[in-house]
């Protein structure tokens, strides 16, 4: 029993982590967009967009995903399924498991070579610079991946083969809304419109960007009421890192390296249980905490010698 509370507590507090470490993204579009908003349209998206965010994107689309899996256990069954101790819907989910997790698996590594291969980054490991220099081979990589990894698939289900198919659908689908939202986010600064239009765009970015961190959360778990509350809490960070000093966050300079990395951890173990290679449940938090911890010392190391060196600069010109 204690054990079990012990992996509970571990899946929730890693499915925050990575919820909010991936969305930091999010939290600097939301806080430009913004600062060019009425107190009022401010304080209504902060406080009751949180309720949206929460239990209407982070809790109705792992749910939906669930269900869709497992249209044989309805709405409900779909919701308690990782609890449940019937053997038919303990057979259901493991039939469905793999399915769900090489989807999610082949999404989450594409998500990381996209930013391995073609986004701007701070250069936190050795070797980040030289992929960012070989940008133009992002889409050979990506396919001779897919293809491989349909391959296998495919000799073991004809169902998880098409899972990666559609895991990749999904990436490049959720792609072309982010490149988009950034493209939109330019105008909108500068644009005339109404606070009421400017909540509900950044509603729909927050609907784009938390897949990233859903589809990730089945990593953790399958269980659609701790994804919520860990997802949920994550995003409620978010939110307080909006309201907060962002500028702050934007001195991290390593977090997202920390992120997507754990993007690339999480979509590895969650390929190697789709193929049959069960790991622990603790292994997805543990390999968050380091990825996310290291570029956090990192970032901390760095912004201090940023510091140091602007403290030295009146010196040196005296």
């Amino acid at each position: 029993m204690t054990s079990k509370i012990f992996t509970i507590a571990l899946t929730i507090i890693g499915l925050s982590l990575f919820e909010t470490i991936s969305s930091i993204d999010n939290a600097i579009i939301n806080a430009e967009v913004l600062a060019g908003m009425g107190p009022r349209a401010r304080r209504w998206f902060l406080q009751w967009g949180i309720l949206f965010a929460v239990f209407i994107v982070r809790g109705l689309l792992p749910w939906l995903i669930v269900w869709m899996a497992l249209p044989q256990l309805g709405p409900i069954g779909a919701l308690t399924a990782a609890f449940s101790s019937d053997p038919r819907v303990l057979e259901a989910v493991e039939r469905a498991t793999p399915i769900l997790l090489m989807g999610g698996g082949i999404f989450l590594v594409l998500l990381f070579l996209h930013w391995l291969f073609l986004e701007p980054k701070h250069y936190g490991l050795a070797g980040e610079r030289f992929f960012f220099a070989q940008g133009v081979w992002f889409f050979a990589i990506s396919s001779i991946f897919l293809a491989t990894a349909v391959w296998f698939a495919l000799r073991i289900s004809t169902l998880i083969g098409f899972a990666a198919v559609v895991g990749s659908t999904v990436f490049f689908i959720t792609h072309g809304f982010k490149e988009n939202a950034e493209q939109q986010e330019k105008r909108l600064l500068k644009s005339g419109l109404s606070d009421l239009s400017k909540i509900l765009y950044l509603e729909i970015i927050d609907m784009t960007f938390s897949i990233d961190g859903v589809l990730g959360a089945f990593a953790f778990t399958l269980s659609v009421p701790l994804i919520v509350i860990g997802n949920g809490l994550g995003a409620f960070v978010v939110r307080q890192v909006t309201i907060g000093n962002i500028d702050r966050i934007k001195r991290y300079r390593y977090l997202k390296n920390g992120a997507m990395y754990s993007i690339l951890a999480l979509g590895a173990v969650m390929m190697s249980d789709a193929f049959g290679f069960t790991l622990p449940p603790w292994i997805s938090p543990l390999l968050t905490f380091i990825m996310v911890g290291y570029f956090f010392g990192k970032s901390v190391i760095a912004a201090r010698r940023a510091d140091a060196g602007r403290a030295r600069e009146p010196d040196a010109a005296v």
